[in-house]
């Protein structure tokens, strides 16, 4: 079994030898991320002026909500085309990085696969069940998204796979794993905190490469066991 100083150890290694490079795509990464809940700050700014009750402010409420929502489909339709493809871009890079210097060009590899609407169904499957389990509970869904966690990962080598492949391979690599995940992504709280403390440029400049590293290394060990099991080939 895997340990996190282990993972961690080798993350820092591999990222550290291609630091730049490293910084600059999980940047892009974390940019693409978090570009699907954008509107929600126009949405607040709507409210707030609705709680006026004269017409000007009721207008003004009604456009402001109009631009946010069209903003907020925008930002949504960039994240599940673009976001979604540069994310198996992204870990693609992470898994090339622990053998050899990778590329920032590795980013756009699903793009350039072949097999770009295969990773975009898939990658948007994973974020809507994981939404979906959500709604039951929160538990749920959280239990859901390390079911989950490799399918990115899956696909940066494998993008012609089917997705029902893709899901069961994922949750075969991550039975008996989830919570030691969780536990891996608490192990990172501390340097949150100075992330946030740094206005994020502690986060750009070595949280967020480190973590992507990390998870990477997690799906090597997770690769590797499942060609002894035999479940990929």
């Amino acid at each position: 079994m895997w340990t996190r100083a282990d993972l961690k150890t080798r993350a820092k290694v591999a990222f550290k030898r291609n630091y730049w490079t490293a910084v600059l795509v999980a940047f892009v990464m974390t940019i693409f991320g978090a570009v699907g809940s954008g509107g929600n700050a126009a949405k607040s700014i709507s409210d707030g002026y609705n709680s006026g009750g004269s017409a000007e402010a009721i207008a003004f409420s009604l456009v402001v909500a109009a631009i946010a929502a069209l903003s907020g489909l925008v930002l949504l339709v960039l994240s599940i085309f673009v976001g979604n493809a540069l994310e198996v871009g992204g870990c693609r890079f992470f898994i090339t990085n622990q053998t050899e210097q990778a590329q920032a060009g590795t980013l756009a590899y699903a793009f350039k696969s072949g097999n770009y609407g295969n990773i975009i169904l898939t990658i948007f499957l994973r974020d809507l069940y994981t939404v979906l389990w959500s709604l039951l509970f929160v538990i749920p869904g959280i239990i859901k998204s390390y079911e989950y966690l490799m399918v990115p990962y899956i696909l940066a080598e494998n993008p012609a796979m089917n997705r029902k492949e893709a899901f069961l391979i994922s949750k075969k690599m991550m039975m008996g794993q989830k919570w030691n995940a969780f536990v891996l992504d608490l192990s990172f709280l501390g340097w949150r905190c100075l992330e946030a403390i740094t206005f994020g440029i502690l986060g750009i400049f070595y949280v967020e490469p480190y973590i992507q590293a990390t998870t990477a290394e997690l799906y090597a060990y997770n690769r590797t066991i499942a060609y002894q099991n035999g479940y990929i080939r």
